[in-house]
């Protein structure tokens, strides 16, 4: 199994460093209250056992598998049914709540993406995603540089998504705190057609069709959506169309040949800025002015394909390999006019190509009559950059002030073993080596003898370069519960858009260091008849984290800082209690803070405060109800306590509970399936900010979530 799996040989740490990671828990952390509820949910699970248990799960990667319940990480897979899920399957936070650990803030706002973190990790991030790679079968939606996409991912056609988190996590490289990976649904093998249509407030609209079959040789399917609304706030309008096509060919039974193609079209998304805390208070649903005076707004297109291949090599060995490319462009009015000479244009305009090649080796063999597997692999992916800045007239470009060339690669290889060395004992060992060049070629040269007129040649490049180990060990204590623990140690290094400024003058800051953590954590797995428990205790320490020093007018300048410390607890509960009656819990609490003080334009960090947009506890409940397996209905409520909006903890989004309501019916009509559903979110209409922008200069923070909101929607499958 490759150490790009989310599962297969995923394993835990070895007893006596676990035993120092537990003991940086505070006593006043919740921990022995959940770990008396654990064992109490446990003692109620193995008396009402009944016939009927949880369906096994399985995980993959590199076409590699093995049930959910044995991968000794945390890992959690949410199943996409795009028949029957009850929501429009826009965004990544309609499926995720169910996750614990795990963060997607849907901003209302799709100029600038979710809003995703694990375990603390990507909280800084203002626009799209730091911190957590993003994959799609296999092929990276996150850039070397660590700079990744979630809205390109196509939902309408998945078939689940893998949520990895923890020490595990850093054998896929830079910016690993955590993995998010979405699998596209296999082929029909007969001919197949669906459509789908929705309808919601605030004039949201969503068309969709599909096609697909083929035989055993080969297969296809093409899937194409588009969806648009006039946005919960004035001038947040959004329009977008994704088409995802994937053909999968088997000329042997040896081999596995799957291409997958990608198109992104967002022609319409405004951006209608935060609100300060006045703001917000007095009228959520209201426009910044200065956005409507720049006509504040992102364009963004997008092509991709991919090639994967699966190769048999004998009883023993398997070889996968893939190869990708894509190109991005984007156009992106900003809220000021960029005009000053430090500043680089209030206008965007990038355009970007990217791809990549990876190679895996994968070996099975037994030592003593037991299994010992072992990979190895090396990825290499570029991406390289066409931006220029300029004025913002109005939201019209005018003069140009800034033009550069931008590139960043990175090399990696790695390594991993997993050795089942007892019936109920195995241990994992891997170690992944990177390299990643960041580059600036300026073109923007504007000589003057006043120094504050003068645009030097800031060109520049920087490495950086981490080895990666990481080592586990797993213990099956019976077929029904699995104790694992494991450390290790990653990297991230900062991206292109922050590296983009210094404080002292025109140009990249060139000088950030890569921030480096050590992850550890503790875990189990029980199961019994109908139900289904994990826990996790998790710990992480950072040098050099990347945080903003100072964010204004489009400048937000970083530094780095030392003791920035992540640990927490994680604990989810699912049960069928018979075929018609299900629930979900999933908890989380997170102790993200600095334990160094440091110095921003802000004012000075007190050690102790808490990392911005980390809330202490997150809540997920759902109740599943279904009647004659023809009708479903389901109540579900997500709770978060306050978030703090920036590093000096001067203010904080205030704690929330929402309820939200859905039901669908499913039903024939002549040789079509029919599904007819509706929801209600936000059900008693709570005004709350259903995320924050972290240390925003100007004050504006609070991004308003929607109030009560109602969506209905048909779909058919021929």
């Amino acid at each position: 199994m490759s150490t790009q799996s989310m599962c297969g040989h995923c394993r835990a740490m070895q007893s006596n460093r676990v035993e120092h990671y537990a003991l940086a828990f505070k006593p006043s952390c919740p921990l022995t209250l959940l770990a008396l509820i654990a064992s109490l949910s446990t003692a109620h699970a193995q008396e009402s056992a009944s016939p009927s248990t949880l369906p096994e799960i399985v995980v993959s990667a590199s076409r590699s598998e093995q049930n959910r319940f044995d991968a000794p990480a945390a890992i959690d897979v949410v199943q996409v049914d795009d028949f029957r899920a009850q929501s429009p399957l826009v965004n990544m936070s309609e499926l995720l709540g169910t996750v614990p650990g795990v963060q997607v803030r849907e901003r209302q706002n799709y100029a600038q993406d979710l809003q995703i973190s694990v375990r603390g990790f990507g909280t800084r991030s203002t626009f799209g995603v730091r911190g957590v790679r993003i994959l799609v079968d296999g092929i990276p939606a996150t850039m070397p540089d660590g700079q990744g996409q979630a809205s390109t991912a196509s939902l309408s056609s998945a078939s689940r998504i893998e949520v990895l988190r923890g020490p595990m996590a850093q054998l896929y490289g830079n910016a690993a705190g955590g993995v998010v990976q979405v699998f596209t649904r296999e082929p029909p093998m007969k001919p197949e057609a669906s459509l789908s249509l929705g309808a919601g407030s605030d004039d949201q609209r969503l068309f969709g069709v599909s096609a697909g079959g083929g035989n055993e040789t080969v297969a296809g399917f093409i899937d194409a959506s588009q969806y648009s609304t006039d946005g919960y706030r004035d001038h947040s309008a959004a329009r977008r169309t994704t088409i995802n096509a994937k053909l999968v060919a088997r000329p042997s039974s040896d081999t596995r040949i799957t291409a997958i193609l990608n198109s992104f079209d967002q022609p319409l998304s405004q951006d209608p800025l935060g609100l300060t805390r006045a703001d917000f208070e007095s009228n959520p649903r209201q426009v910044t002015p200065r956005a409507i005076m720049f006509d504040t707004r992102k364009t963004i297109t997008q092509q991709q394909i991919g090639i994967l291949l699966e190769q048999r090599l004998g009883d023993n060995d398997r070889l996968s390999a893939r190869v990708y490319g894509g190109t991005r462009k984007v156009f992106q009015s900003l809220a000021f006019p960029g005009d000053e000479n430090v500043q680089a244009g209030g206008i965007i305009d990038l355009d970007r190509g990217y791809g990549g090649v990876g190679l895996n080796w994968m070996h099975e063999t037994r030592v003593n009559g037991l299994p010992l597997n072992w990979t190895l692999g090396v990825e290499a992916d570029s991406l390289s950059e066409r931006r220029q800045g300029f004025v913002n007239n109005g939201g019209t470009p005018g003069a140009l002030r800034r033009d550069e060339n931008d590139h960043a690669k990175n090399t990696d290889v790695f390594a991993q073993i997993d050795w089942t060395f007892a019936p109920q004992w195995r241990a994992t060992a891997g170690v992944r080596m990177s390299r990643v060049r960041l580059s600036v070629d300026d073109d923007y040269i504007v000589p003057n003898p006043d120094p504050a007129l003068n645009n030097p040649d800031d060109s520049g490049s920087v490495e950086y370069k981490q080895t990666s180990p990481v080592i586990g060990l797993v213990w099956s204590a019976n077929d029904n519960v699995n104790i694992y623990a494991n450390i290790g140690k990653g990297f991230e290094t900062p991206t292109l858009a922050e590296a983009a400024y210094r404080a002292d003058g025109t140009g990249p800051n060139l000088g950030l260091r890569a921030s480096t953590s050590v992850q550890a954590e503790i875990g189990t797995k029980i199961k019994s008849g109908h139900h289904l428990m994990d826990f996790a205790i998790f710990n992480s320490r950072s040098k050099n984290e990347i945080v903003q020093e100072q964010s204004l007018f489009g400048r937000a300048i970083f530094q780095n800082v030392d003791d920035v410390e992540r640990r927490g607890i994680e604990a989810s509960l699912r049960s069928d209690w018979n075929s018609r009656l299900s629930t979900s819990v999933a908890y989380t609490w997170l102790d993200a803070r600095f334990d160094k003080s440091f110095s921003s334009a802000n004012g000075t960090i007190d050690s102790g405060n808490r990392l911005p947009g980390a809330p202490e506890h997150s809540l997920y409940t759902e109740l599943q109800y279904r009647w004659q397996n023809a009708v479903t209905t389901a109540v579900e409520m997500r709770a978060d306590s306050k978030a703090y909006v920036n590093d000096i903890n001067s203010d904080a989004a205030g704690g929330y509970a929402v309820f939200n309501l859905r039901a669908g019916y499913e039903f024939n009509a002549g040789p079509a399936k029919m599904m007819l559903f509706g929801r209600i979110d936000n059900v008693f209409d709570r005004a709350y900010a259903g995320s924050v922008i972290v240390n925003d200069g100007n004050q504006r923070f609070f991004e308003p979530a929607p109030g009560r909101r109602l969506y209905v929607g048909m779909r058919t499958q021929f």
